[in-house]
């Protein structure tokens, strides 16, 4: 899952960042309001972890600037601040749930996993597309016929980017991104390598020609 980690302490961000890393998650991190809004209109995120007391922008602003429906991450605020009113603030801006600081990594890890369990607007859906099935809440994806296909992390993200966008060419470097977020030291080189390992097993699975390339822009599901 892709998250995006807003928080102006240093130290807080670089732990958390860690952990949750060592967790599976794709992290990207913001330390003010400003920077946080950048990443959500360019790039999409399952979860956000929000602080609220951020230079710039606060917390709350970044709230308010996300959409009311459509593809928007779920909101965990993290906050040193402990009143009712606060959390009622923040819960009316658009935050799913609220952590008062200090806090055990533990319950932080909980209650992003039970956001990650709620049914979603957008993301619950099933695609399918010239035979493929993708359950992006399972994690599971089928071939013609009901043949379950044994995808790494990386291929089922990649599959599900373009299913979910299908028609839209994206760039090598946007799909890195995408998939492993904006401080992965990985090359765009390797999405080649990652495309030719999905396309060769969609081919095995009876979906041949399913993943284009055009030259000089990038891969599309036509």
């Amino acid at each position: 899952m892709k998250l995006l980690l807003v928080e102006d302490s240093e130290r807080l961000r670089g732990t958390l960042a860690r952990g949750l890393r060592a967790e599976g998650f794709t992290v990207d991190v913001a330390a003010d309001g400003v920077e946080a809004t950048g990443y959500l209109s360019g790039f999409g995120y399952d979860l956000m972890i929000l602080d609220l007391g951020l230079p710039r922008l606060d917390g709350i602003g970044v709230l308010r600037a996300l959409p009311a429906g459509g593809e928007r991450p779920r909101v965990l605020v993290l906050s040193a601040r402990d009143q009712v009113g606060d959390r009622i603030d923040a819960l009316n801006a658009g935050a799913d749930d609220y952590l008062v600081k200090p806090f055990a990594f533990e319950e932080v890890l909980a209650r992003l996993h039970a956001l990650a369990r709620r049914p979603a607007e957008v993301h619950a859906d099933v695609l399918e597309y010239a035979g493929v099935r993708l359950d992006p809440q399972a994690h599971r994806a089928w071939a013609s016929g009901g043949v379950a296909m044994n995808l790494t992390p990386r291929e089922f993200a990649l599959l599900e980017l373009l299913l979910r966008h299908r028609g839209r060419v994206f760039a090598r470097a946007t799909i890195l991104d995408r998939i492993a977020g904006s401080e992965s030291e990985a090359s765009d080189r390797s999405i080649e390598v990652l495309v030719f390992g999905l396309r060769r097993k969609l081919d095995d699975a009876g979906c041949a020609n399913l993943i284009e390339n055009r030259r000089g822009a990038g891969y599309l599901i036509p």
